[in-house]
């Protein structure tokens, strides 16, 4: 009864229309950093895409061991002092990927020569975001966008990736043009993710594809799972494996989906269901344009 009445609130709400009142449209401001670090920045991240187009895994590692070290350090790499406290010995050696074992190398499903070529860029990327830096959303977006091409299966254009995001395998994702991922999305792509066109996903939101037998979680279906075009996922909410969340659909907060949701559908709750249909929706529109409403 309880989950029924907190539905028909949502759809409520949903409905509300406040006559003759719009809702501003605000574009995104132009922000850029001084023209010193403008030009640091991009010379800092050409140099990088440059290294990192060698796929040798040892230049890889080599690569990023020495970057981290001057990131987080400001001096060039040289070998932990044995003299110095184990602290610092052990902040040094994990500047190296070599050194860093990251979840995806466990599963039994990971193919572990295309891993193995991505890893140092994925602990590169993982430590950019938790470096001083990190936090720069102007450097941030162009620095993610470029090692990006290096590790996802494609990477569009226009794609701003914010801060926190992590990625499983990268191989198997896909992100179309024009698509932002906000803080702290997990993108599963141990099975397949493909992010089409203009599509948003918001803030601590989940996007898995593969999921666990009940009785044996070591036996494992790897599904494909779908977002957009022009689709939303908005902040804490989930998209299941082998999901699709077709044109213009959008997934509320805090929702689980477990099933597709329908071109320009409203989908909310757990499991979510559909609660709205939007006003631009083709229907919606020559329904409006009949009436002259």
């Amino acid at each position: 009864c309880g989950a029924k009445s907190d539905r028909r609130y949502i759809i409520e709400l949903l409905n509300i229309e406040i006559e003759g009142l719009c809702m501003p449209r605000y574009e995104y401001r132009n922000i850029q950093p001084l023209p010193a670090a403008e030009k640091a920045f991009m010379d800092w991240i050409q140099k990088l895409d440059e290294q990192f187009a060698n796929r040798n895994i040892e230049h890889r590692c080599t690569v990023v061991r020495d970057t981290l070290h001057e990131l987080y350090l400001g001096r060039p790499y040289a070998d932990p002092n044995p003299s110095s406290s184990l602290a610092e010995q052990a902040l040094v050696h994990s500047f190296d990927p070599r050194n860093a074992s990251l979840e995806p190398e466990y599963y039994g499903d990971v193919d572990a020569q295309k891993y193995a070529e991505r890893k140092p860029l994925i602990w590169f990327w993982m430590m950019f975001d938790r470096s001083p830096v990190g936090l720069d959303h102007w450097l941030g977006f162009r620095m993610r966008a470029m090692i990006a091409k290096h590790v996802l299966k494609h990477i569009g254009k226009n794609v701003k990736i914010f801060h926190g995001v992590e990625v499983s395998y990268g191989y198997n994702l896909t992100i179309e043009d024009n698509c932002v991922i906000h803080k702290y999305v997990l993108l599963d792509d141990r099975g397949e993710i493909v992010v089409h066109e203009g599509s948003s996903i918001s803030d601590y939101a989940n996007v898995y594809s593969h999921d666990h037998d009940l009785n044996d979680g070591m036996i494992v279906t790897n599904r494909k799972t779908e977002i957009g075009p022009r689709a939303r996922i908005t902040y804490h909410a989930t998209v299941m494996s082998g999901v699709r969340v077709h044109e213009h659909g959008l997934l509320g907060s805090m929702g689980i989906a477990t099933k597709d949701i329908d071109p320009y559908t409203i989908s909310v709750g757990i499991p979510a269901k559909p609660v709205k249909v939007k006003t631009i929706a083709p229907q919606q529109k020559a329904a409006s344009d009949k009436t002259g409403t």
